[in-house]
């Protein structure tokens, strides 16, 4: 996976819009593009000038927020950033509602507004996790790609994290050298509450367009949505899964059939150095947030084998390269 020097500006890329890697025309020439970027962040700083990006937050954001204001900054974006669950007006999402209660603003008119001051819609919303149709059915995303004249990022959905993904990609490319393909491992870890699906499904969905042996370790009752594995093998013994391992992405997640529960699980999960002992020096992965010794513990999290700051670090340049791509579209017409 050694990514040789390119002229990485992808004229023919067409990326209209970006919400899973099927809005990617080609994996490989991005990661090559966001590698470049990464060389020299600020190469491209007259690309986004005279053109603004909303960044539309309806949840919590450490990585996210500040990767991608950076990013656009970087190419002479001008940003702007709505945090809008606390300062804006309570949002109304039913189609038909009579709005004689709490909410004030329904979304069609919050984003045909936002069509009037952006050149690019950036939105960031979570899984509510109590309709499993709603969430597997993006019922706020759905929106912003429906009502948006301009072209909507995702910065992460009910189903899925593709800036997320196109990082872990960077990373995983940076970290291998050798000519075999690498065994990727997604694991599973413990959670004091249900988490959403969303890094799993993109992971696995992304990890299928490389060119990786992926295997998804998990216990009875927490096997992900069928749409997003397809045929990844399914192991539900963590010792076996993780098994000569040269890449292992700690998530967790809660039952997709049971949606949104949490079953009973015997066995110990937390990702620890006996556990690596198992693997091919395996390099291990985390989205972030962690929480410390319950998905992983300390001594992985600060160990040799943590490349976790350094997919933290690609997640500027995933979205530089996404948002690059998307400018790059816009400034042809």
């Amino acid at each position: 996976m050694d990514i040789p020097f390119v002229h990485w500006k992808n004229k023919n890329s067409q990326m209209k819009k970006f919400t899973s890697v099927s809005d990617v025309k080609n994996l490989q020439e991005i990661i090559k593009k966001a590698l470049q970027i990464k060389k020299n962040p600020l190469s491209e700083t007259e690309i986004g000038k005279g053109k603004t990006i909303g960044l539309v937050f309806l949840n919590s954001s450490l990585r996210t927020r500040l990767s991608s204001q950076i990013a656009a900054q970087n190419l002479g974006l001008n940003v702007l950033t709505l945090n809008a669950a606390q300062e804006a007006w309570n949002l109304e999402f039913a189609d038909g509602a009579v709005m004689n209660g709490d909410t004030v603003e329904h979304i069609k008119d919050a984003i045909e507004v936002l069509n009037q001051y952006c050149d690019i819609i950036a939105v960031r919303c979570f899984a509510g996790m109590k309709s499993k149709e709603d969430d597997v059915n993006e019922s706020i995303l759905s929106q912003f790609e429906e009502h948006a004249k301009v072209p909507v990022i995702s910065l992460e959905s009910a189903t899925r994290h593709p800036l997320q993904s196109l990082a872990d990609c960077i990373t995983i490319t940076e970290n291998w050298k050798e000519e075999r393909k690498p065994k990727v491992v997604l694991t599973w870890a413990p959670h004091i509450k249900p988490i959403a699906h969303a890094v799993g499904n993109s992971f696995a969905e992304w990890m299928q367009e490389m060119d990786v042996e992926l295997v998804i370790a998990n216990p009875e009752g927490y096997d992900l949505d069928k749409n997003f594995t397809k045929d990844v093998k399914v192991i539900h013994n963590q010792d076996e899964a993780l098994k000569d391992a040269d890449f292992i992405y700690v998530k967790n997640w809660s039952s997709f059939d049971d949606y949104a529960a949490m079953p009973e699980v015997n066995e110990n999960w937390m990702l620890t150095n006996e556990k690596l002992a198992n693997t091919n020096q395996g390099k291990v992965m985390h989205c972030l947030p962690v929480r410390r010794n319950v998905e992983l513990s300390d001594e992985v999290m600060d160990g040799e084998n943590s490349i976790i700051y350094q997919q933290a670090k690609n997640r500027i340049f995933s979205a530089q390269a996404v948002f690059s791509e998307i400018l790059d579209e816009i400034n042809s017409k």
